[in-house]
């Protein structure tokens, strides 16, 4: 069973010889190859090389193109300061008052250098790895980018205050992803992860009514232009994840503060999850042997129609030896659970 036959199995809930297992890399993967986190998301070439690296030294199921999320935000005009090992810093946000909300026009992707780097990214990954792997493109999720825009503060006060015009400028923003998804799709990518963070802080009334239509609408249009969605959405999603299993992602990430047992039982047994032991307070901190008992732990909770990874991000100082403790890779402990042998 190749890495991609894996996971597609596991989303139709067919026989897989062994859990799929894909850890978020950036920052670390380009550590690896002796490169900063700037130079992974602005140079697509030191991003493939990043990712191709930590795919084939760990044994992953799909290689990535998430980065960072500001390349939707630069077609739109936002400028940015880059730190070497730190995520761009916004010089001044897109939207600043309501009269703003007309900046949100259609977007040419052609015309926006990060945008088509991430394309190009994709297809430099499908030639080489689209037989075996799957390949993830990525795009920002609508409360996402609109808080990349108007700043997350301002983007509670918009819910409350005018939803409306928030809802008006979302549907543009999807129409924009869609798109963004599509040139990624047609470049070889066979799913698309769409961060939506924040709406992991808005309260499941205002998920439900806001963010949910706008995130269905996305995931139908990624959908239609053959591609499947893997949707993430940072910190504690206990209180949404119901209603996430009814946007239409195939893949629901799940952030280590959420119990997977109760996220199995919230969005039923057909659909997806991914995640989820504690990146920080165990893969970071922890040792090999407690990698691999957390590893184990979320195996069992999710039941069946899972993939492993921890709950967010791999953080740049984790140990090697504690990533070989979970992946499926020389060094692995978790050899039982996933039947290496």
């Amino acid at each position: 069973m190749t890495p991609k036959e894996r996971i597609y199995a596991t989303l139709k809930g067919q026989p897989i010889d062994r859990p799929a297992v894909t850890p978020i890399f950036m920052a670390w993967s380009a550590n690896y190859i002796g490169r900063n986190y700037r130079d992974y998301y602005l140079n697509d070439d030191v991003l493939v090389q990043s990712q191709a690296a930590v795919v084939r030294a760990f044994n992953l199921d799909q290689i990535s193109t998430i980065s960072d999320p500001w390349r939707e935000a630069s077609g739109y005009g936002m400028e940015f300061d880059y730190p070497a090992d730190g995520v761009g810093i916004p010089k001044e946000h897109l939207i600043t008052d309501p009269e703003d909300l007309t900046k949100i026009k259609p977007l040419d992707i052609e015309a926006c250098d990060r945008m088509k780097q991430r394309v190009r990214s994709v297809a430099t990954m499908a030639a080489e790895f689209g037989q075996t792997h799957s390949v993830l493109g990525w795009v920002e999720g609508p409360i996402a980018e609109y808080a990349d825009l108007r700043g997350v503060s301002e983007t509670m006060m918009d819910l409350i205050d005018k939803p409306e015009a928030f809802m008006e400028a979302g549907e543009v923003l999807v129409q924009n992803a869609v798109s963004f998804a599509a040139a990624q799709i047609q470049a070889g990518a066979d799913m698309i992860g769409v961060g939506d963070a924040v709406a992991s802080l808005v309260g499941p009334e205002l998920y439900e009514e806001y963010v949910l239509p706008l995130e269905k609408m996305l995931f139908d249009g990624i959908h239609k232009a053959g591609g499947a969605v893997k949707l993430h959405i940072c910190g504690n999603i206990s209180n949404i994840v119901k209603y996430m299993a009814r946007s239409g992602a195939d893949i629901i990430d799940v952030d280590w503060m959420v119990s997977l047992e109760q996220a199995r039982r919230d969005v039923g047994p057909d659909i997806t999850l991914c995640g989820n032991f504690d990146p920080a307070g165990v893969l970071l901190r922890g040792t090999p042997e407690e990698v691999a008992q957390a590893a184990r732990e979320c195996i069992r909770e999710a039941d069946d129609n899972f993939i492993l990874m921890p709950g967010c991000e791999v953080p740049p100082a984790t140990p090697e030896e504690n990533i070989r403790a979970f992946c499926p890779c020389k060094g692995c402990l978790i050899q039982e659970e996933l039947k290496l042998r």
